[in-house]
């Protein structure tokens, strides 16, 4: 990944109006945006675009979940960044997204907080690649 080049983020929320939000606010701080209601929406951008980093509400429709993209993903390029979003998240659900090293932000989103967030991740993934060359 260039920094030169307009980092991608691919976000997965079932609310329109959520979706909305992310896409305005992510937009007005530069960045290039798809965002998607459903896990297959978000399965068909992670496999036809390149993806710098994937924000993913846990609570998907049907039986799907944010894991479920997020493994998905994963699959493709293992060192995707990637953060859960959620509303409400049990204590099984943030054990798992710690074993798996996603960071979790709680609903309502404080937006200073998902832009570091962000920037930390898209940071470190961009280091980690020039220091592999």
């Amino acid at each position: 990944m260039s920094m030169s080049r307009k980092s991608h983020i691919l976000v997965v929320d079932d609310e329109p109006n959520v979706l909305l939000t992310y896409r305005l606010i992510l937009q007005q701080e530069g960045y290039g945006v798809s965002a998607v209601l459903t896990s297959n929406e978000a399965r068909k951008t992670l496999v036809e675009s390149e993806v710098d980093l994937l924000l993913c509400d846990l609570s998907l429709e049907g039986q799907e979940n944010g894991f479920d993209v997020i493994a998905f993903a994963r699959q493709r390029n293992p060192l995707l960044p990637s953060v859960l979003l959620t509303g409400y998240a049990t204590p099984e659900a943030n054990d798992r997204a710690q074993q798996e090293n996603i960071p979790v932000l709680f609903k309502p989103i404080d937006i200073k907080e998902l832009l570091e967030t962000i920037s930390a991740l898209l940071k470190e993934n961009y280091e980690r690649h020039e220091a592999a060359g």
